[in-house]
């Protein structure tokens, strides 16, 4: 299997394409299989690198709480591990925190960044969703869990829509089928590093192009935590989708994956 030693932990990861390297960084609770429908896309022009972030999939679990400093530093040492001097960035949800920290921490690491519902700071209601989410972690099972995921990240209109509700209800089925399902202490050392991120008088030191991309109906990470990211990083590029919320990739994929691979190939 594709492990690589970084920061102290055994990181997996998954390889799809060639071309200029693009490191897809996903979000909390998620593994980096869950970029495959992107990665179907944009592997068609580069080399996409699917890491499974520490505390989820077959890479380390360590108890604790994690940061996204830290977590950033496990990304450059599998670069330097891999041999890549210069990547792309793509991250979502925590994988954007995760980028931005990439950005302020390794800049030589960075050649472009895009940034899905990002965040610079929680506030009082972004707190309170992440503590929730620790709870309902312990007291749901495993299907009950991930559906109090999708009510967050997917809007109505996904809901009725007949075909996409078949593939919440089968996505349900797969999770609870997990063979390596996080376990609750990796929820939480990820929730503890999108908690505590706070770069907002930072952001304005990044160099590298920026595209900060979310859906405006997002309840998760709403729009103005996007908009707070765009405006305080120089020359940063900005896409918000009508009728979309956290889950606007999937949404919306029809028109988000060319236009994440155009701007990639541009930046």
């Amino acid at each position: 299997m594709p492990l690589i030693e970084t920061n102290g932990i055994q990181m997996y990861y998954e390889e799809k394409g060639s071309g200029d390297p693009v490191i897809l960084i996903m979000g909390i609770t998620a593994n980096g299989a869950t970029w495959e429908a992107h990665a179907d896309d944009w592997s068609q022009e580069f080399r996409c690198i699917m890491p499974d972030n520490r505390g989820v999939g077959l890479s380390d679990k360590p108890v604790g709480d994690y940061s996204s400093e830290m977590m950033a530093d496990d990304y450059a040492g599998l670069m330097d591990a891999l041999g890549i001097e210069k990547a792309r960035i793509v991250g979502v949800s925590m994988g954007s925190i995760i980028a931005q920290q990439l950005c302020l921490r390794h800049p030589g690491k960075v050649q472009s960044a895009v940034l899905m519902c990002p965040w610079a700071r929680c506030d009082r209601y972004a707190k309170s969703v992440f503590e929730h989410m620790k709870v309902c972690k312990a007291h749901l099972d495993n299907k009950q869990f991930l559906e109090w995921i999708q009510l967050l990240i997917f809007t109505k209109p996904f809901w009725d829509n007949d075909e996409a509700y078949e593939g919440l209800v089968s996505g349900r089925d797969d999770f609870d089928a997990n063979p390596t399902p996080q376990p609750l202490h990796g929820l939480k050392g990820q929730a503890a590093a999108c908690v505590n991120h706070n770069v907002l008088e930072d952001l304005g030191k990044i160099e590298a192009p920026c595209l900060v991309i979310a859906g405006k109906d997002d309840i998760f990470t709403p729009l103005w935590m996007g908009q707070e990211v765009a405006a305080a990083i120089p020359n940063a590029e900005s896409h918000f989708y009508d009728g979309a919320g956290h889950a606007f990739h999937w949404e919306v994929m029809d028109d988000f994956n060319p236009r994440v691979r155009e701007w990639l190939q541009a930046h």
